[in-house]
Parts: structure tokens; sequence; C-alpha cells
């Protein structure tokens, strides 16, 4: 079966090329005010005088850290802006929740959902996650949506369509055109921070699989247009062959990203 997926995604990617590289850095709870003002400088300049190749490079910080950011990067055409979380409402009274217009205003281009960590710790559902796609995209803003399984779910023989059922759940409601617009982040939660590793064959398959998946209901040529982030604990040392495989279209990159050169050096395995 993996191999005739594997046979499968190089027939229907010859187009593979054409499809958006990214390069996220997911910043999470992490950096002080002058840290991230100062991280954000180091990769501007780096990129600038190192990267050579037309990936995205997609900085994802603190929502209290968005305005200021998007000051070092708004005229850098290679740089854009992402928020690690939106509300699925629109507007009221929910304190400490930031809406997708919110973002939108802001000029914030994209917005993690259904990160593993969201997930785990604030128990979002794949029922919740559809309607943070819905809001994101009513107002403009890419989602970035994150699947992956545990451990436990991987040792299962079903963990294909574990994964596979968080699409279809969050996201196959939406159109054709919607769906161009929402960028695929795999996270195999079990390779991160636990001393275990995914190889890149395994990433492989995972992508082939999703992507797969997603020919099944919205047609090859659509599926082929999907960019398929990796997000299983990215390094310098393992990003070149990771993005080698033919259906990973990048990384959605934790600690490494919080580090200007490790992550210069990710950006410019693309």
């Amino acid at each position: 079966m993996v191999l005739l997926l594997r046979k499968m995604t190089y027939f229907h990617n010859k187009n593979f090329l054409m499809r958006k590289k990214i390069v996220a850095g997911n910043w999470k709870m992490n950096k002080v005010l002058d840290e991230a003002v100062a991280l954000t400088s180091e990769l501007v300049n780096m990129a600038k005088d190192e990267v050579r190749n037309d990936a995205k490079i997609i900085l994802c910080p603190p929502a209290i850290y968005l305005t200021t950011i998007q000051k070092y990067i708004e005229n850098e055409p290679n740089f854009a802006l992402a928020a690690q979380n939106c509300s699925d409402k629109v507007s009221g009274a929910f304190t400490g929740e930031i809406s997708a217009q919110m973002l939108q205003s802001i000029g914030v281009q994209y917005v993690l959902i259904g990160h593993s960590e969201r997930r785990q710790y604030f128990n979002e559902t794949n029922a919740l996650l559809a309607e943070k796609v819905n809001t994101a995209l009513a107002n403009g803003v890419s989602p970035i949506f994150c699947c992956g399984e545990s451990l436990e779910q991987r040792q299962n023989d079903d963990y294909i369509g574990f994964v596979k059922n968080q699409l279809t759940e969050s996201l196959f409601h939406l159109s054709e055109e919607q769906l161009k617009s929402v960028v695929i982040a795999y996270e195999p939660i079990w390779a991160i921070g636990t001393g275990l590793t995914a190889s890149a064959e395994q990433a492989q398959d995972m992508h082939a699989a999703l992507r797969a998946h997603i020919a099944s209901k919205y047609g090859a040529d659509v599926a082929d247009e999907i960019s398929i982030l990796y997000g299983g604990s990215v390094t310098a040392a393992s990003a070149p062959e990771l993005f080698a495989a033919p259906d990973i279209d990048g990384g959605l990159v934790g600690g490494a990203s919080l580090k200007s050169r490790e992550f210069t050096n990710i950006i410019k395995a693309r």
C-alpha cells in the first residue's frame, strides 16, 4: 500500500515543483519583546544575505508581538506573518480571544489552526477547528491546518486513517477554491520531544497518503496545488532530506525557529 501511494504521488505530482514552498517558524510562548525583535531582525538580514530559493518564510510569534514584528517584515516580499491561533467566533463577549477579522485588520496573512498543543491542552475538536477554518477564510486569512497522530495512535494499525479523518472532519466541507487557500502541516506528535525520530520515508509516506486523500475528494489537480508541510522537530541537519521528498513542501518548525542561524539553514534547505 505504501509503495502504491508513493507511485501515485510521483505520477500526480508532475507539477509539484509549482507548489508554494513554505518554511514557517512557530515561536510558541517564547521570547520577550526585545528578543523577538532581535530574532526577526537577524532572520531578515540573514535571508537577504544567504537565501537564494523562493521559499515563503512565515513567522508565527506570540499574538502580543504581531504588530511589532509586522513592521520589520512588511517590506520583505519573502516574509509573511501568522498568528498561532484565532477564535471560531466573529466577535462578541469572549474575553481574551482574538478574531480572524482582527488578524486581517493588522495584516496577518496566515493563522495556525489545530496545532497538536491546542488539541491536547485546550481540547480543540475537529468540529471546532472546522469553524475556525471557516472564520479565517471568511476574513481573508489562510489557515495552516495542523494534523497528526500520537505515539499510541501511531502504534494502531489505522493511524493513517486517524489523520485522514482530521482532514475529513475539519476541511472537506470546503469548496475547491477555499481549500486552495489552506496550507496543511503534518505533525507526528510521537516524534516531537520524545527522543523518537520520524524518518524522511515515514514522513513522505504520510504526506503522500494525505495528498491522495485530498485527491479522492477534490481530484488530483487540486491536491497537487496544496502545500503540505512537515512539522516533526525539523532541524538544519534533517531538513535537506525531508524537503527533498516529492510530497513535502517545507516545514512547520518549532524550537529550531527560535535560533536565527538554525532557522536560516533550514530555510536554505529548500
